[in-house]
């Protein structure tokens, strides 16, 4: 079991959601009180670099099978490197996209979610995951023309209906992302507000 002494949150939802917009809105209301850590995935090391600039804009999608493996070696490290060593300091760590995301895209590439879940055994799970939900069809409309390959319609409302599954069986919770940006950013910081004050360390 690996020992922690702060708070790890996520925030998912489909790319055009405002995730990262609203995870850094969060981060900056957190500060006010709390020693905090803004971090994303693919991160920055190593893996999470190739992810982004070798493969999540190139042309063709790989296997969502090596798609998983990648994205879940790229965890573990970011996990080892930056999560923990934060966590341990006694900081909330607030993630832009984690497991949920690979449960999310690559299970709706057909991968199974068990076996997602084992090549991830040795990760952090967060202490709060939350969903940011907006209609796949406003969010393609929101994005520009630098789309990664895995932003089509048929596709994000596949990773949609996962996310959703998750909300059901109370992984995620769910904030709506069709507002008004303040009014989101609102929102999502009495979902972290709550926790907070209810949080047992």
């Amino acid at each position: 079991m690996l020992k922690k002494k702060g708070i790890f949150i996520c925030i998912e939802g489909l790319d055009g959601a405002g995730k990262t917009t609203q995870t850094k809105l969060l981060i900056q209301q957190l500060k006010k009180s709390y020693d905090v850590l803004y971090t994303s995935e693919p991160s920055k090391g190593l893996i999470g670099s190739f992810i982004r600039e070798k493969y999540l804009y190139g042309e063709n999608r790989l296997s969502p099978f090596v798609e998983a493996l990648l994205f879940a070696a790229d965890r573990i490290e970011h996990v080892q490197t930056e999560i923990l060593p934060a966590l341990k300091e006694g900081k909330i760590v607030v993630c832009d996209r984690y497991i949920y995301s690979s449960l999310a895209y690559q299970g709706a590439g057909e991968v199974d979610l068990q076996w997602i879940q084992n090549i991830n055994k040795s990760i952090l799970y967060p202490d709060l995951a939350i969903y940011l939900d907006i209609d796949p069809v406003k969010v393609l409309q929101r994005l520009n023309s630098k789309r990664s390959i895995m932003e089509n319609l048929e596709t994000q409302k596949k990773v949609r209906n996962l996310y959703l599954r998750f909300v059901r069986s109370e992984k995620l919770i769910l904030v709506n992302a069709d507002k008004s940006k303040n009014k989101v950013a609102k929102d999502l910081f009495i979902v972290v507000q709550k926790f907070l004050k209810g949080f047992s360390r």
